[in-house]
């Protein structure tokens, strides 16, 4: 009978996990689970199997790990996490992986291997059938060995930077450097993913495949290396430490979904008086300008509202939600919760639908189109909030740079009396920088539909560089 295996997608964090089991025992594994671990229990029921093993390949800073949380559902099964590089030990139970240590599923058979520099107690798992154990088939590379790239080495400590950096560089020319080229390589995360620098657009690859297009592999200098992998490094999302403390001490098991109060309006009137939570307004920018409750925070329902909340948001702040519709809740919820959000002061029942039938007073926020920007010139404040390559790459000609992150940090630098307008690539991030201007106290406030690329693609001039 052949061996179950499915891999997770989950959008917006680029995280892939996956489920791995034989059928013949009824056995199955879980690696790297993501807090909503119900999709596991769902797969596990279709394939007839009962998950017996979950482990981690190292302690993640970019999502909530489901470990806990699928251990409660399920208490048979048992955490497997490392032990090795001498890291910070886990704050909740389970059974302790050094390097070598062997797993079997019926014909499934897993091969920890230490793999150091994206974290220090990092482990990858090889892959092999039961009677050719000397001859695995696939790794399961957690944050090590990305396509086209690999983990990072500074996000968990500055001060171990350059260490993690050294043993990376050991891992991918050591380890990876001496598979054979036929074993197919799964990692944690795909494209869009910040643990790596320009992650492919593939979910899985091959040593092979690597070896010849992945870069890093083919530098056999550890200072070259290291000097590529810093240089190249993105910026660090805000939430990541914090995450980074949940996930070693264990996160909050909370055995279903996360509670949110239904509130009537004047119950989220009051709440929203009374600062009894984080006003975040999760509908699209066009409904969100049309008009939106005074100090509101603009991240919009799609999948890009989990990385952007752990930018934006504080952990132990309690969330008050205005959603698009009601059903909309579980969706927008799971994305929040997957980056460490559980705590929710409540949410406005009937959305903005109800506010307006109250007669409650209402914030705008104009929108402007790429037309009328160039028309208007150094009449109007223009702030460019893309990421740093994204600017360096090419950005509108009198435009000030801050990153969506850094923006509130340096209000200082622009003039509240001018007429502010914000845009990014296509507009998301410009409506979640334009409602920060607001809770700012900026009165004279748009955003650009479309952003970067309507301006690019009506054909407008661009600066290149950091002019």
């Amino acid at each position: 009978m052949s061996i179950i295996f499915e891999q997770i997608h989950t959008p917006g964090i680029a995280q892939l996990s996956y489920l791995l089991g034989d059928p013949s025992i009824g056995k199955a594994a879980v690696i790297d689970p993501r807090s909503d671990v119900d999709v596991y229990l769902e797969l596990a029921r279709t394939h007839g199997v009962g998950i017996t093993h979950i482990f981690e390949t190292h302690i993640h800073v970019d999502f909530m790990s489901g470990s806990r949380e699928l251990q409660a559902r399920l208490p048979n099964a048992k955490i497997f996490a490392s032990h090795e590089g001498g890291a910070e030990g886990y704050g909740f139970d389970h059974e302790p992986v050094r390097d070598g240590d062997c797993f079997e599923l019926g014909d499934i058979f897993l091969t920890a291997k230490h793999t150091p520099g994206h974290t220090l107690e990092h482990v990858s798992y090889l892959m092999a059938e039961i009677g050719r154990k000397d001859s695995p088939w696939a790794v399961f590379s957690g944050d090590s060995l990305f396509v086209n790239s690999v983990g990072r080495p500074d996000l968990v400590d500055d001060n171990l930077t350059e260490k993690l950096a050294k043993k990376l560089y050991d891992t991918i020319t050591g380890f990876y450097g001496g598979l054979e080229d036929a074993v197919t390589v799964f990692p944690c995360h795909g494209a869009g993913s910040s643990c790596g620098p320009d992650i492919g657009d593939l979910k899985s690859t091959t040593i092979g495949y690597e070896k010849k297009h992945n870069p890093y592999l083919q530098i056999k200098d550890r200072k070259k290396f290291i000097q590529k992998l810093l240089k190249a490094a993105a910026p660090e999302p805000t939430y990541y430490k914090p995450m980074n403390k949940v996930n070693t001490k264990g996160p909050e098991i909370l055995r279903g979904f996360p509670s949110v109060p239904a509130l009537p309006v004047e119950d989220f009137k009051k709440a929203v008086e009374e600062k009894g939570g984080v006003l975040l307004d999760t509908r699209g920018m066009l409904a969100f300008g049309g008009g939106h409750i005074q100090g509101a925070l603009n991240i919009g329902a799609r999948t890009e509202l989990s990385p952007w909340a752990g930018w934006m948001l504080k952990f132990d702040d309690p969330l008050l939600l205005v959603l698009s519709r009601d059903d909309q809740l579980e969706a927008v919820v799971r994305l929040l919760w997957r980056v460490g959000y559980v705590k929710f002061a409540g949410y406005l029942v009937g959305g903005m639908k109800s506010w307006d039938n109250a007669g409650l007073s209402l914030q705008h926020l104009l929108q402007m189109t790429v037309h009328a920007l160039k028309e208007a010139g150094d009449r109007v404040q223009i702030v460019d909030v893309r990421t740093p390559s994204e600017w360096k790459a090419g950005h509108i000609p009198g435009a000030r740079h801050f990153f969506v992150p850094d923006l509130r940090e340096n209000i200082g630098k622009l003039d509240r009396d001018r007429t502010t307008v914000t845009y990014c690539d296509s507009g998301y991030r410009a409506s979640v920088a334009a409602s920060v201007l607001q809770q700012e106290g900026f009165t004279d406030v748009r955003n650009v539909p479309g952003s970067w690329q309507a301006w690019t693609n009506a054909g407008y001039p661009v600066e290149e560089g950091n002019k």
